[in-house]
């Protein structure tokens, strides 16, 4: 099983700065991902949450699940949250690091990610694909 996280207003897809993010929303990269699980035999454990500490609890629980990869998109907590990068460096799973923008193209304050250090890769800028190349990814590295 992959366990697929999207962290603080990714709920607002679709509303949220659409020059930015796209028109696409969460239900819409939920169920192309879905797809691509289930043409490869992967079960999917989708959750989204504005909590850090909710996050955090999620990483945690992951450890008595048979989660094999994780795939995350911290959102702004990429730039600041060492809680949810300490939980994610006690994980033994391939993680995959997700941004739909390029976060290096961006303001200045999300060019450092705090997470990137801990994860086996980090994918951003593709919009939907980005979700979509880390699952194939996570599929690959799992196999």
């Amino acid at each position: 099983m992959i366990l697929v996280i999207h962290g603080p207003n990714l709920n607002l897809l679709g509303m949220r700065e659409p020059d930015v993010y796209g028109v696409k929303t969460l239900d819409d990269i939920n169920q192309c991902l879905r797809e691509l699980a289930s043409g490869n035999n992967i079960e999917l454990k989708i959750v989204q949450s504005n909590s850090e500490g909710k996050i955090i609890d999620i990483i945690h629980q992951s450890l008595e699940q048979n989660i094999e990869a994780i795939i995350i998109n911290p959102g702004a907590f990429t730039h600041y949250s060492i809680a949810i990068r300490d939980a994610l460096a006690a994980i033994e799973v391939p993680i995959l690091e997700v941004h739909l923008s390029n976060i290096y193209k961006r303001e200045e304050f999300r060019h450092k990610s705090v997470i990137a250090p801990v994860v086996t890769g980090q994918i951003s800028g593709f919009g939907v694909d980005s979700y979509t190349l880390a699952l194939e990814q996570a599929i690959r590295l799992i196999e």
